[in-house]
C-alpha cells in the first residue's frame, strides 16, 4: 500500500515490520543529500500497524461508499493512519493500529450489514 499528500508533499508505505528496519536505513542512505539539506525532513516508520482492506467488485463508481467506511470506524473511534484507494475503484484501504485492527473490521462489517445475506441488506445509504 502507497499513500501520498500532496498538502503534505509526503508519502508513506506499507512494509513488513521485519523488514521495516532495513528499509528506513536503505531510503536514508539513498536520500543522505537530501536530508541534510533539508528537503527532507525526516525519513521515520510506525510499528505495530495493519492494513484493514474494504474490497469489492461493486464499489466502483459508488457514490457515499468511502464516506460509510471512515463514518464506521469513526464512530468507535479508530484512528486512519494513512488511506489509499486502487485506481480501479474496487479497493479501499485504511492503515490503523494493531489493537484497533478487529474493531475496525467489525465496524465495517456492521455499517455494510455483511452479516445478512445480500438480498436482506437494506443498502440505504447508496446514492442513486
Amino acid at each position: 500500500m502507497i499513500s501520498q499528500s500532496s498538502s503534505e508533499q509526503s508519502i508513506c508505505f506499507v512494509v513488513p515490520e521485519s523488514s521495516a528496519d532495513a528499509v528506513i536505513k536503505e531510503l536514508q542512505d539513498e536520500f543522505r543529500r537530501e536530508l541534510e539539506r533539508q528537503y527532507i525532513d525526516r525519513i521515520f516508520g510506525l510499528q505495530h500497524i495493519n492494513i484493514v482492506a474494504v474490497v469489492g467488485s461493486g464499489m466502483r463508481g459508488t457514490p457515499g461508499l468511502a464516506a460509510r467506511v471512515f463514518t464506521a470506524v469513526a464512530t468507535h473511534g479508530i484512528n486512519v493512519v494513512a488511506i489509499a484507494q486502487g485506481s480501479s475503484e474496487a479497493n479501499i484501504s485504511l492503515v490503523v493500529v494493531d489493537a484497533e485492527v478487529t474493531e475496525a473490521v467489525r465496524a465495517i462489517h456492521e455499517i455494510f450489514e455483511l452479516h445478512l445475506p445480500t438480498e436482506e441488506r437494506k443498502h440505504e445509504w447508496l446514492v442513486k
